[in-house]
C-alpha cells in the first residue's frame, strides 16, 4: 500500500469515523483494537496491531511495518421506566417535574451503529516506528421519541406534555474522533516506551430540553441548536517490558485533554460548553501460559470527575435562581449542574491461545458503573451503567504477511435505580445491555 492510497484510505475513514457511538465503561470504548476486544480490552502490556496505540503507544514498535483496517458493528439497547407520582406541590417557583405519567417505559432509537478504524505503522529501523491510529474512542446517543413530562396546572390538577422532558424527542448525540500519531522505540531488546500526539474531534448535539430554561445561564445556547464542534490536542504515552521470560507489564497514561467550548450548548454544559476528554491510566501484565497460551491483565482508571461538565451532580441547580438563570450553579454556569458521574475502575482479564493458523481469545472485563442513584434523571440522557463485559475473538493467517481478525461482546443488562431528583414520590431505573461484532484485516509489508 502506498503513501498517497493510505492517505486516501485514511480521509474516507474520517469521514466515516464520527457515526461512532460507544457507552461501555461509562462512554469509553472497551477496548479499541480488534485483538484487544477479543480480551475484553486488555493489553497495555502486550500490543498486537497498530491499533494498540489507543492502548499503549509503546507497543507500535513490536508491530513492524503493517496496517490494520477494520470496523465494529455496535448495538447498545437503552431504556428508562418512571413509577411513582405525579405529585402536586410548588414552593415558589419550584414545582414538581414528573416523567410520565406515574407508570412509564420507554426505549431509545437509534440502536446499531458502524464504527471504522484504522492503522499504519512505518519502520524508521529495526528499533523504532512511527504511526497513525485512527479511531473512536467513546460517545454517547439516545433518542427518547415517545414519553410525557407531567407539571402541577396550579389549580390541583396536572398538565402533561409531549417528550421525556415535556419538549418534543429528547437525547444526545456525543460523537469523539482520535487521530494519532505515535513514535515508538525499543529500550531494550525486551522493553520499549512510546507517545503518542492526539488530535482529539468531538460533535455533539442535545434536544428536547428546552424545560430546563429558567435553570440556564444561555437559554438559546440550551437545546435543539443542531450539531456543534470541538477540538483539542493532547498526548498518551506509554512503556512495555518483559521483566523476565514469558512476564511482561506495562503501563500508559493519557492526561486529560482540554478541548474547545461547544459553543451552541454554553448553556447546557458547565463552564460555558466545556466539555473535556478526561485523564485516564491503565497498567497490566501477561504471562505466558504453556508453550502457545497467554494470560493478559489490565487495571484502567477513569477520572470522570476531571470534568465539571461530566461530574458535577444535578444539586448543583439548587446554587441557580430560576427568576433570573443566574448563579455558579445554573446549566452552563462556572461550577453548573451536570451529570454526576465518578471515576470508574475497570478490571479486564484476557486469555489466548495460538492453535496452528489460529490465535483464540476470550475475556471479561468489570467495573462499577459512573452512575449513582442520586442521578438518574439527568442521565435518561446518558444512561452508560453496563458493568461486566464478556468477550471473544480470534486471528486467522492467511500467509506469512496478513490475516484477518474478529471479536464479538456481550455485555448483559445492568440497571441503576433511583429517586427522581424533580418529584419525590418517584423513581426512575435506567437500563443497558450491549452487543459488537467486530472485523479486520491486517497486513505486514
Amino acid at each position: 500500500m502506498t503513501i498517497r492510497s493510505t492517505r486516501r484510505l485514511a480521509a474516507l475513514l474520517l469521514l466515516g469515523l464520527p457515526a461512532s457511538a460507544w457507552a461501555t465503561n461509562g462512554y469509553f470504548s472497551h477496548g479499541t483494537s480488534i485483538a484487544e476486544k477479543g480480551l475484553a480490552g486488555a493489553g497495555v502490556a502486550y500490543s498486537q496491531d497498530t491499533l494498540s496505540a489507543a492502548n499503549n503507544p509503546a507497543g507500535m514498535v513490536w508491530q513492524g511495518a503493517r496496517y490494520d483496517i477494520g470496523a465494529a458493528l455496535f448495538a447498545p439497547m437503552r431504556s428508562y421506566t418512571a413509577t411513582g407520582g405525579p405529585s402536586s406541590a410548588c414552593i415558589g417557583m419550584n414545582c414538581t417535574f414528573s416523567i410520565g405519567d406515574g407508570d412509564t417505559s420507554i426505549d431509545s432509537d437509534n440502536e446499531a451503529f458502524i464504527i471504522p478504524q484504522f492503522g499504519y505503522n512505518w519502520a524508521l529501523s529495526p528499533e523504532r516506528t512511527i504511526g497513525v491510529s485512527v479511531y473512536g474512542n467513546g460517545g454517547m446517543n439516545t433518542e427518547y421519541e415517545g414519553g410525557s413530562a407531567v407539571v402541577p396546572d396550579g389549580m390541583g390538577g396536572f398538565n402533561t406534555l409531549p417528550g421525556t422532558f415535556g419538549a418534543g424527542t429528547a437525547g444526545v448525540n456525543l460523537e469523539q474522533l482520535f487521530i494519532s500519531t505515535t513514535y515508538s522505540a525499543q529500550i531494550s531488546a525486551a522493553s520499549s516506551w512510546g507517545v503518542s500526539a492526539i488530535i482529539a474531534y468531538q460533535r455533539f448535539e442535545a434536544k428536547g430540553l428546552a424545560n430546563f430554561t429558567p435553570y440556564s445561564t444561555d437559554a438559546a445556547n440550551l437545546s435543539n441548536n443542531g450539531t456543534d464542534t470541538s477540538t483539542g490536542l493532547g498526548v498518551r504515552i506509554g512503556f512495555q517490558s518483559e521483566v523476565s521470560p514469558g512476564i511482561r507489564i506495562g503501563a500508559a497514561y493519557q492526561p486529560k485533554i482540554d478541548m474547545s467550548e461547544f459553543d451552541d450548548y454554553a448553556g447546557l454544559f458547565a463552564e460555558k460548553g466545556d466539555f473535556d476528554i478526561p485523564s485516564t491510566f491503565t497498567v497490566g501484565a501477561a504471562f505466558d501460559v504453556g508453550s502457545s497460551g497467554m494470560i493478559i491483565v489490565d487495571f484502567q482508571q477513569i477520572n470522570y470527575e476531571d470534568v465539571a461538565a461530566v461530574s458535577n451532580p444535578i444539586s448543583k441547580l439548587g446554587n441557580c435562581n430560576p427568576m433570573t438563570g443566574t448563579g455558579a450553579g445554573c446549566l452552563g454556569g462556572s461550577d453548573g449542574a451536570g451529570f454526576g458521574w465518578e471515576d470508574m475502575q475497570v478490571i479486564k482479564l484476557g486469555y489466548q491461545w495460538i492453535a496452528g493458523k489460529m490465535t483464540w481469545r476470550v475475556g471479561y472485563s468489570t467495573g462499577d458503573q459512573p452512575i449513582p442513584e442520586s442521578e438518574v434523571v439527568f442521565n435518561i440522557l446518558a444512561p452508560g451503567v453496563v458493568e461486566d463485559h464478556f468477550t471473544f475473538g480470534f486471528t486467522r493467517e492467511l500467509d506469512a504477511k496478513s490475516a484477518i481478525n474478529f471479536a464479538a461482546m456481550y455485555a448483559p443488562s445492568n440497571s441503576v435505580k433511583g429517586m427522581s431528583n424533580f418529584d419525590p414520590a418517584q423513581e426512575i431505573e435506567l437500563e443497558m445491555d450491549q452487543y459488537e461484532l467486530a472485523f479486520s484485516y491486517n497486513r505486514s509489508f
